[in-house]
């Protein structure tokens, strides 16, 4: 457990350093770029379990975790594990609102199952 939260933790840190050098195509781009690789594991992670890890992960964190921040490590963190994961962005118009968060085989796995009720998707990687 205390790998996989140090992994959390680095997935983390990693999208705060693209952030910083970068902007919201270039997380994009790089949440994009990072494949499905084949699951090498003796005990394969599954996907919530893996979503927790990464929440607990957010609590010890030094900066407050935003959930595009949330969404893009939790993505890249399912791919290394096996994981056919997505990273999908929102938006309401009235009040304008964006989100973020993380579909698996089309069920939304690390937010509430209704966001895609209040939110329209404008992009998925």
């Amino acid at each position: 457990m205390t790998r996989l939260l140090a992994e959390c933790y680095l997935h983390l840190l990693w999208v705060e350093c693209v952030m910083a050098f970068g902007n919201l195509q270039t997380l994009y781009k790089q949440v994009q770029k990072k494949k499905t690789e084949a699951r090498n594991s003796v005990r394969p992670r599954r996907a919530d379990e893996l979503c927790h890890v990464m929440d607990i992960a957010c609590v010890f964190y030094p900066k407050q975790v935003l959930c595009l921040q949330r969404s893009a490590a939790t993505a890249v963190l399912l791919r290394q594990h096996g994981i056919r994961a997505e990273m999908v962005i929102g938006a309401q118009m009235l009040p304008f609102k964006s989100h973020a968060w993380v579909e698996v085989a089309g069920a939304i796995v690390n937010d509430k199952p209704y966001m895609r009720e209040i939110y329209q998707e404008l992009e998925r990687c």
